[in-house]
């Protein structure tokens, strides 16, 4: 099985893999392999220089570059894995022709996730909220199907969280979906 998770900024696209990885998935990461080409081209690693590198990667190749980059990694190994983080709806579109490929999506209100992002302090998230909801809103909505475009790859979900509760509330969302598509095999 593979589970591709998208979501809004700070919703907790970690908390879900976590989760999954303790119940035995394998994680590849959208951002590490990025994060790899740019280091490799002596860029500081941001989110712009994500966005922009992830976007050349995209229309030099194909829309769902990447992610076809990794899926392949996940098929190699034949074990259950996680690829975090879908953006763009040309990866959707790729990923959907894969067999046992499932879409998570996850959400809350931005003041929440803001809150969250301060907390993990990781390099791309030392922003002030106004700088957080313009990196969201540039992130939300494209024509181009290389470029991010999380509203309507939250929309493509076969199952969407809501990441409002507590860790608790959100384990138990998991798990009967987890439940659910093994039951359905």
């Amino acid at each position: 099985m593979i589970i591709g998770i998208t979501g809004t900024l700070g919703a907790g696209k970690g908390t879900i893999v976590r989760y999954l990885q303790e119940h035995g998935f394998r994680h590849l990461s959208v951002r590490a392999y990025l994060a790899e080409e740019i280091t490799a081209r002596g860029l500081e690693v941001n989110r712009d220089t994500l966005t922009a590198v992830g976007n050349e990667l995209r229309a030099a190749n194909s829309p769902a570059y990447i992610a076809e980059q990794l899926f392949e990694k996940a098929r190699l190994t034949g074990k259950d894995t996680i690829i975090e983080s879908i953006r763009s709806v040309g990866e959707v579109e790729a990923l959907r022709k894969q067999k046992d490929f499932y879409l998570f999506a996850v959400d809350c209100d931005i003041r929440t996730r803001y809150d969250r992002i301060v907390q993990r302090r990781s390099e791309t998230d030392r922003v002030d909220f106004q700088t957080f909801k313009a990196n969201e809103e540039r992130e939300m909505h494209s024509d181009d199907p290389s470029k991010q475009n999380l509203s309507h790859c939250i929309v493509l979900a076969d199952y969407c969280f809501d990441n409002s509760g507590d860790l608790d509330s959100l384990n138990k969302q998991i798990e009967v979906v987890l439940e659910e598509i093994r039951n359905a095999d």
